[in-house]
């Protein structure tokens, strides 16, 4: 009879890691079960082998642990039962895993991540920092004396479990596999959620014999089949004798290499190199299928095939829409990537760090060359969809009839030219991640209806196609075109634009936060491997130019400053240096049209510049004139929170725009720096006057 020792931290833990490999192998073992926790170890151990939980509990035992008498780390995961507690959570909670060490927190998270719970954040706890778990939901693993007393919310997902692979290596080791070969493993351990090792992992990292591999092949839940240096089958589970439709009394006679040409077993023999995620039909079956060949000490010994029914894997299915549209549809940049400390870039990356969390459609308005697409693939980076694709199409730059392809795809034949097997379009390819809808008031009236059909819905028809094919895409799109008097004017459809205009995000021009400029500079420098210094003429000059392009413009001229390879440059080496139409400041078209020489009546002045956010501008004006009874200078800050209190959703740049606007009008002044704004003579008049009209 064997002895086993178990060494962990508690007691309980033993217990039930004690009650499985009792479960397996009966009275062939004996188990002898040490808790570090309750009571220290101060004896020699004497077992045929030592099952340690953690490289920490081995730290602190290996004195007491002979150096003949071998050891094996426990490979944990969880049960069923707790899986699908934590399946049930709320989606994007914050969640803490509290164990016995930040380690084993760490490895349990893990395991939940592998099982495909990736819309939770969960993170790591132990006793040492439980203070810190204050108004949190905290999982905990079986019974606890260490329990966050002021929790929001505690869910027992049931004691950590030995994984299957611990089990069978531990047969192996005490030349006990004959015990396990007997039992029907798979049932045995039903309820567990097993770990998530590749097969590669097990062949090499846990030197799995040919034994042993048969035994786990009948857990594995995908279609295994393993060939020797011949080709002839030496191992197979039953899922891929269901897929092969290979029966168990031709297996001893079976060459896959001749009855499987589908398969390349050939070439990855003879290249020794593996092939990974193809796409075959067998038998009816549509499988992903991966072969690799085996090794050991370098030696060629054979291959296996790992194969997954395609209906089974939609997981994995946005790798393969990867690379159906090619590697140019992923999300490069991140929120760190948008460069400034400016209050108005600050509060707009904080405002669009928010819309990340959402799931919500997203449109980002702004002059040309701001940045919209960088905020795009920062929001999608920064989302649940992260991990899916970030698909981008210009809505202005492609002809009608070809955008509306390449929006919604097209079958076989559809028209001239169409591809043989037809196209998904970028709706279907962006499935489970993002579609950006760049230029977005550039799109055909036609097309906008079939759009809208398409975001209502979720489902898009191919052209020349008869039936609707499921979608579930975030939308994110953008302008640097004025949507509402594009629809006053009947050029943009009205339903299309509100079902767009849902998180509304402005970025801020590079002329109104010009203080971004040097960061912008060195940011730029370093990305085109510049080395140039600006002499103060320089940089005064390009804190007084007028910034049409924007931060496109500034990535102009730092290419061009590089290019020339100075070493400190000059105001008169700039490009735009002695361009007067450019360097002159321009005259406020606006400011001019509503001055003391103006036709218009200053509320009709305030109508013509609100437009459709005329109840947005009289609420902030009323606000300015409260400021002004109580003898207070009012920031956007300030105005926003009144805005949140009565309930209405106008964002601080937002506010900003319409500050700037009452002062157009006459009828604000903004103050320099944290002055504030206040109300003039001429917005309390017009104020006045809607009370009266009233």
């Amino acid at each position: 009879m064997k002895k086993v020792a178990i060494l962990n931290y508690d007691p309980k833990s033993a217990e039930i890691y004690a009650a499985q490999i009792e479960n397996v192998f009966s009275n062939n073992i004996i188990v002898e079960k040490y808790s570090i926790n309750s009571s220290p170890l101060n004896k020699p151990i004497k077992a045929d082998l030592v099952l340690v939980q953690n490289e920490d509990v081995y730290e602190k035992t290996k004195g007491c642990i002979p150096e003949d008498t071998p050891i094996m780390f426990c490979y944990r995961t969880i049960s069923k039962d707790g899986y699908y507690k934590i399946l049930n959570l709320p989606e994007h909670s914050d969640i803490y895993i509290l164990d016995e060490t930040m380690e084993m927190s760490k490895d349990i998270i893990s395991i939940i991540y592998e099982k495909g719970i990736r819309n939770l954040t969960l993170l790591p706890s132990c006793p040492e920092n439980i203070h810190e778990l204050k108004n949190k939901t905290v999982i905990i693993l079986g019974e606890s004396s260490m329990l966050p007393k002021d929790a929001k919310e505690i869910i027992n997902i049931g004691s950590s479990l030995l994984d299957i692979i611990t089990i069978v290596s531990l047969g192996f080791r005490l030349k006990l596999d004959y015990l396990i070969q007997n039992k029907d493993i798979q049932s045995s351990y039903s309820e567990i959620i097993p770990a998530n090792y590749g097969l590669a992992d097990l062949l090499g990292k846990f030197n799995i014999t040919e034994g042993m591999l048969n035994v786990l092949l009948s857990i594995i839940e995908d279609g295994v089949i393993g060939i020797n240096i011949n080709g002839i089958v030496s191992s197979i589970n039953d899922k891929a004798r269901k897929i092969l439709e290979i029966k168990e009394e031709n297996l001893n006679s079976c060459n896959a290499i001749d009855l499987l040409p589908s398969i390349p077993f050939s070439e990855v023999l003879q290249k020794r190199r593996p092939v990974k995620d193809l796409l075959l039909k067998i038998n009816g079956y549509d499988v992903i299928m991966s072969i690799e060949p085996i090794f050991h000490s370098g030696k060629l010994f054979g291959a296996y095939a790992i194969m997954k029914e395609f209906g089974e894997a939609e997981l994995k299915q946005h790798k393969f829409r990867t690379r159906i549209i090619g590697k140019g549809h992923k999300a490069k940049y991140n929120f760190s990537n948008i460069v400034g400390s400016s209050e108005e870039i600050t509060k707009c990356k904080e405002m669009a760090m928010r819309m990340a969390d959402s799931n919500s459609t997203v449109l980002i308005t702004g002059d040309s060359g701001t940045g919209k697409e960088l905020f795009a693939q920062a929001i999608h980076n920064n989302s649940v969809r992260r991990s899916y694709q970030f698909v981008v199409i210009n809505c202005g730059a492609l002809p009608e009839n070809l955008l509306e392809s390449e929006l919604f795809g097209y079958e076989e034949g559809s028209f001239t030219g169409a591809r043989k097997g037809g196209k998904p379009g970028l709706f279907e390819l962006a499935h489970n991640g993002t579609l950006f809808l760049d230029e977005i008031g550039e799109m055909p009236l036609s097309l906008q209806s079939r759009l809208l059909r398409a975001i209502q819905e979720r489902q898009v028809m191919r052209l020349g196609g008869d039936r609707l094919i499921d979608i579930d895409v975030r939308l994110i799109a953008a302008t640097n075109r004025n949507l509402s008097e594009m629809v006053r004017k009947g050029e943009f459809r009205e339903d299309l634009f509100y079902r767009l205009n849902v998180l509304k995000l402005r970025i801020p021009s590079l002329n109104s936060r010009k203080e971004d400029i040097p960061l912008i500079i060195e940011s730029l420098k370093k990305a085109f491997n510049g080395s140039f210094t600006l002499n103060d003429s320089a940089l005064d000059a390009l804190m007084k130019h007028d910034w049409r392009g924007n931060v496109r413009e500034l990535k102009n001229y730092v290419e061009y400053l590089v290019n020339l390879n100075i070493d400190k440059v000059d105001a008169s080496d700039l490009p735009f240096y002695g361009d007067a139409p450019e360097d002159a400041p321009k005259p406020d078209m606006q400011q001019e049209r509503f001055s003391e020489g103006s036709q218009l009546s200053p509320l009709e002045a305030l109508r013509e510049a609100a437009g459709k956010t005329l109840d947005s501008h009289i609420f902030v004006l009323r606000q300015l004139e409260k400021g002004f009874r109580e003898n207070k200078r009012l920031g956007r800050r300030s105005i926003y929170k009144e805005c949140e209190c009565s309930n209405l959703f106008i964002s601080e740049q937002e506010i900003r725009t319409i500050l700037m606007n009452l002062e157009r009008c006459g009828m604000a002044r903004i103050l320099k720096g944290r002055g504030g704004s206040v109300i003039t003579e001429t917005g309390l008049e017009v104020l006045n006057l809607l009370k009266q009209q009233k």
